[in-house]
């Protein structure tokens, strides 16, 4: 199969046979949604539902209504809008964003694993500032602030300490209006915050086809306040999905379209971004692996196909690993991973730094997924084939014997080249005069330079103040 051919990974035949099972997994089946407010916008909009037992179905027609509604293009803002991100992502490239819910961190020098702490959070954010091949800010959970509104605690560190994109997850239904007024503040206002918003968010569906009541009330605000919102499936094959993959992407298809159509009713044009992220279950361990064969594949068709057949730009895992450890099956994972993911299209990778089945952050590891990206996004950039990239003249010139080191078209082109900085091109021998390094210790020096670079986004000490206010109104709401 051609990697540049229309069908990698699924054709337009089993595309259209996919979309219309989903549109009648959706009318007839349904999906139970716990949410009185929402539920009664969407009989109102004219889907079908049962309030006893909280199922709504959708007619096709309202289905196809809806996905009219969506906007073709829009921004996912940031604090300095030179890092704004246009989505559908453009050309043949894509986005890459952090991973998000971490509970553990592994330390640059030790090599310890611990619980994230505050502090961490801060790191990350500042060190996103300085790697160029990342644009979204996700957050991992801190332990040393309240359990029950860490996320508000994470979500103003981060907006207070990065230019960048921040992806908020949500942790209960009270907080999600304080994450959305922390937002409003970091954009400087509502209005400002529609044109420009410097926080995306994320709804999750309870696999199977089930949306709790946190979730819904997220794209209820969200969409009222032009938030863009991450509509993510997160099935299990052989656990909260059927064990085959198709089974796994129809199910994936049908939660994210639920959701899509849902923020479409609430407000027309809200921002939507498909996010599949696949697990599988290893059935001799019971345990989900992200990284599986299975889990890689799945999540590349699922995102290739939810883009082709519902115009939605998407998002899947495009990073992680189910290793422990920054070793060499964690780089032959997120290898596999990032290279599949960006050629099926996919708008932005995501869980850049977390190994462990996501359940883990390292900053080290945060900087090689920063270079990895930077060489996928030249592997997949299409080759221009004009006479200067042919060096035409230089060929029809050159005589025999002659090299092109020395040439006019050399001397022009010869910082095109990607250049990673923490990968070696030096020979053994220079290589071993400098301490013969492997990646991760070449990593962890560049880590601690760039630590010493970076700087916060620069914010009022009003706005500073009334952030310090909403979350202690939250920890005291909350609590």
């Amino acid at each position: 199969m051609l990697l540049n051919s229309d069908a990698f990974l699924i054709n337009q035949d089993t595309i259209e046979l996919m979309r219309n099972r989903v549109f009648e997994l959706l009318e007839k089946r349904g999906v139970k949604m716990s949410h009185p407010e929402v539920t009664k916008l969407l009989a109102k909009a004219g889907a079908k539902v049962d309030s006893d037992a909280q199922i709504v179905r959708f007619p096709r027609a309202f289905l196809e209504e809806m996905i009219r509604l969506a906007p073709e293009r829009f921004i996912i803002g940031a604090k300095n809008k030179d890092n704004q991100l246009e989505m559908p992502c453009k050309g043949d490239t894509f986005y890459v964003r952090t991973g998000t819910g971490a509970q553990s961190y592994l330390e640059p020098n030790t090599g310890i694993f611990r619980k994230v702490t505050i502090s961490d959070v801060s790191t990350l954010a500042s060190l996103t500032n300085k790697l160029d091949q990342v644009d979204i800010l996700s957050t991992p959970t801190p332990s040393d602030v309240p359990p029950q509104s860490a996320d508000v605690h994470a979500i103003k560190t981060v907006l207070q300490n990065t230019h960048k994109n921040v992806w908020i997850q949500p942790y209960s239904q009270k907080s999600v209006e304080y994450l959305i007024k922390l937002a409003i503040v970091a954009s400087e206002g509502e209005e400002a915050m529609r044109s420009n918003p410097v926080a995306s968010i994320i709804a999750c569906a309870l696999t199977p086809m089930e949306f709790k009541a946190m979730d819904l009330e997220v794209i209820l605000q969200a969409s009222n306040y032009g938030i863009p919102i991450f509509a993510c499936s997160l099935p299990s094959a052989g656990g909260t999905a059927p064990i085959t993959m198709p089974g796994v992407i129809l199910l994936s298809a049908v939660e994210i379209l639920a959701m899509h159509v849902t923020a479409q009713t609430v407000k027309p044009g809200t921002p939507v971004i498909a996010t599949p992220l696949f697990y599988s279950m290893d059935m001799a361990t019971g345990r989900s692996m992200q990284s599986s064969a299975e889990a890689i594949q799945g999540g590349a068709v699922a995102a290739k196909f939810i883009k082709a057949a519902f115009n939605i730009p998407t998002n899947a895992t495009g990073s992680g690993c189910d290793s422990p450890d920054i070793d060499g099956q964690c780089m032959i994972e997120r290898t596999l991973h990032t290279l599949l993911v960006a050629l099926s299209g996919t708008d932005i990778l995501g869980n850049a730094g977390n190994i462990e089945v996501a359940t883990t952050i390292s900053p080290v590891q945060l900087v090689i997924d920063n270079e990895l990206a930077g060489m996928v996004r030249r592997i997949v950039s299409e080759m221009t084939f004009d006479d200067e990239a042919m060096a035409w003249k230089d060929l029809l010139d050159i005589k025999p014997g002659e090299q092109f080191l020395s040439s006019d078209h050399t001397y022009r082109h010869c910082r095109d080249a990607f250049k990673p900085q923490a990968f070696i091109r030096q020979e053994r021998e220079t290589w071993k005069n400098l301490g013969s390094k492997d990646l991760v210790a070449r990593a962890t020096e560049l880590l601690q330079s760039l630590l010493k670079q970076v700087n916060a986004p620069e914010m009022s000490e009003d706005m500073i103040k009334e952030m310090d206010l909403i979350v202690k109104t939250a920890d005291s709401h909350i609590l």
